[in-house]
């Protein structure tokens, strides 16, 4: 007999509901929310399960690997998904979401999410930790400018010599040092902590091949090429190179209904840390990077006629899809062949 499993996790407690092909509910009830605690209530209710079904979430990741590794067939679908219809329900629960993710098992009516590894999971922790404490830092030194500028003391662009300032402005001021000198502590110590977690990064891009074949992509440095490896993981799940931009959220939207017929701006649905960075690339590679390339004088053309801001975007998409291609082939970025002939004499 068929059987099919939803799961609505909580941090301390899961709820599951457990039915057959037909749509009865066999079991239902809660357990304590970690991989062995789910399989031993599941030995109890059903043989074999022919499918696992959990929306997205802080510990989706955890759990389906964990439920992976125990044997059983574990899907996650995107929390949007499950929560269009949960709403639908008049009683909100867990036990009713739990049926409702049993049903969506039972049908197939899901569109399943890629799992990350958990060496990737744990590569864009670093990352993510970084950008974390990089905010904080800004945060801060933001703080110290503004409380200061509104007494008139103000100080250049840039965050270079920042501290040495604030201290020599300081000491004309020595009234400001108890509010002041915490925050500026502060400042330099997450400038400290964010150059440590720098190293970690090119120590982590030197030794993954994947990181070191991206690098060679004008305007990706250890930082976006290793957050996109760990992002795509599996190079393989995606059917077609240009899926990816739209992956990233770096797709127009696009509304037709009857004559109606527009694109609009980009969707941003998918992982805004990533979308940021392929920005970011795409702005270096078009402003800093000098060396020659047609995908430039791409977006150079897009520049002219909308915005620099267009044009990052554009490229954004372009650097996305190539970059899964290099994933794909092994092959390193291509520049111009005149360009490489130039520098080999």
């Amino acid at each position: 007999m068929k059987e099919y499993v939803g799961f609505d996790v909580s941090k301390e407690e899961t709820s599951f509901c457990v039915m057959d092909a037909g749509g009865k509910i066999l079991a239902q009830g809660k357990v304590a929310t970690d991989p062995q605690s789910l399989f031993e209530a599941l030995k109890e209710h059903c043989l074999c399960p022919e499918r696992i079904v959990l929306e997205t979430g802080t510990l989706s990741g955890w759990l389906a690997r964990g439920l992976r590794a125990l044997g059983l067939a574990v899907e996650v679908i995107d929390a949007r998904q499950a929560h269009a219809v949960m709403k639908l329900q008049h009683n909100k629960t867990d036990a009713n979401d739990a049926h409702l993710l049993a049903e969506l098992a039972r049908t197939g009516f899901f569109r399943a999410v890629s799992v990350s590894s958990e060496a990737s999971q744990v590569q864009r922790i670093l990352i993510k930790a970084r950008r974390h404490l990089v905010r904080q830092r800004r945060d801060t030194e933001n703080a110290i400018r503004g409380f200061l500028g509104a007494l008139g003391i103000r100080f250049p662009k840039g965050s270079g010599k920042l501290a040495a300032r604030v201290r020599e402005a300081l000491e004309a001021r020595p009234d400001l040092k108890p509010a002041i000198e915490p925050l500026l502590a502060s400042a330099v110590a997450l400038r400290t902590r964010i150059e440590r977690l720098d190293r970690e990064v090119v120590l982590e891009a030197k030794a993954s091949p994947a990181s070191r074949l991206l690098m060679t992509v004008g305007g990706v440095g250890p930082i976006t090429a290793t957050a996109f490896a760990a992002t795509i993981d599996d190079a393989a799940r995606f059917a077609k190179s240009r899926n990816v931009g739209a992956y990233f959220g770096l797709t127009s939207r696009r509304y037709q209904s009857g004559e109606m017929d527009y694109s609009g701006r980009i969707s941003k649905m998918g992982d805004s840390m990533m979308r940021s960075l392929l920005y970011e690339a795409a702005n270096s590679l078009l402003t800093v990077v000098r060396r020659a390339h047609p995908l430039k004088d791409w977006a150079r053309r897009i520049k002219k006629r909308s915005s620099h801001k267009k044009a990052c975007v554009a490229l954004a998409r372009k650097l996305a899809v190539i970059m899964h291609r290099m994933l794909i082939t092994g092959e390193a970025f291509r520049w111009p062949e005149k360009e490489e002939t130039a520098k080999a004499s």
